[in-house]
């Protein structure tokens, strides 16, 4: 058995096995634009050979210009028997090819809000998760789904706030003190990985590399003219997104999460937005009541295999 990158003479197999989509996120669609476009590469991609025959395949997806990918978005199997033993080996080597202090890798699996009561979408989501599993992979995180378009109707915009432009150094320090108490399970990862200071620059720069606009983002003051959060409009590779929201822990409970996600909303459609996507954690109860009051509609699950923060 041979563990190696794939190459441009793949193509045809690679194809082949995206067809078997399963929870796979990667379409044969997907596959070629992201080539293009540099959030899939041969050297990001995986596959376990057998007498000169692909058995199994990893995909994996990252930013461009990066050296390392972020996540896993396929795994594949063609051989005959149990796929887990292969993809563990195929996860093991990718993980273990990684810098020592690169970013520790995701799983993430798209999946119908419905999923649990599909047995075929619970076995592969199984399989899948016992190989990641084996890596040390064994946090398991739910993000509810979100969505806005047109026809739901524009949410009221804040009456109660000023929104303003600033700086780079301006939204660590507000980064930091919104993660003060966050109920987002990746915020607290890194927060234990980086401490808060350094969670908050590597946010930033997370964001800053998406392809929505940086010159988008605005800090939230109150009438007194106090600082109360801030918000980032963005866009990924498959459109525009609520990137980030956050209200300093001395301003919560007055439901200030509804103007920012207005905001974020109308900065979005203003650009002519037709679809917005949004995530929260299935345990953040506040951000998911807001996102429904705003007018939102849940529409799929995200489920995030990660390694532990401790």
């Amino acid at each position: 058995m041979t563990i190696r990158n794939t190459v441009e003479a793949d193509l045809d197999t690679i194809l082949a096995l995206i067809e078997q989509k399963s929870v796979n996120t990667v379409t044969v669609e997907r596959y070629r634009d992201y080539v293009a476009r540099g959030y899939y590469k041969h050297d990001w991609t995986w596959v376990v050979e057998e007498n000169g025959t692909i058995q199994a395949l990893s995909i994996w997806w990252g930013v461009p210009g990066e050296t390392h990918p972020f996540s896993i978005d396929g795994l594949y199997y063609a051989g005959e028997g149990d796929p887990v033993p292969v993809w563990t080996e195929l996860l093991t080597y990718a993980v273990a090819s990684r810098p020592a202090d690169a970013e520790p890798p995701e799983y993430h699996f798209f999946l119908d809000a419905d999923w649990q009561d599909k047995p075929d979408v619970v076995t592969a989501l199984q399989a899948r998760s016992e190989a990641a599993a084996a890596v040390g992979m064994t946090g398991i995180t739910d993000r509810l789904r979100y969505e806005w378009k047109p026809e739901y109707g524009l949410p009221e915009r804040s009456t109660r706030l000023k929104f303003e432009p600033a700086d780079d150094e301006a939204f660590v320090d507000v980064f930091v003190r919104v993660s003060q108490g966050s109920l987002d399970s990746g915020t607290a990862r890194e927060i234990a990985r980086l401490g808060a200071e350094g969670a908050a620059r590597e946010e930033l720069a997370i964001y800053k590399s998406m392809p929505g606009d940086r010159d988008w983002w605005r800090l939230a003051y109150d009438g007194d003219g106090e600082l109360v959060g801030f918000e980032i409009p963005s866009a990924n590779a498959g459109g525009p997104v609520v990137g980030y929201l956050g209200v300093v822990p001395e301003h919560r409970g007055r439901g200030l999460s509804d103007d920012l996600l207005a905001e974020i909303t109308h900065q979005l459609a203003e650009t002519g937005a037709e679809d917005i996507r949004a995530d929260t954690d299935f345990g953040n109860v506040p951000m998911a009541k807001s996102f429904e009051r705003q007018g939102y509609r849940k529409f799929a699950v995200r489920r995030v295999l990660a390694f532990p923060s401790n």
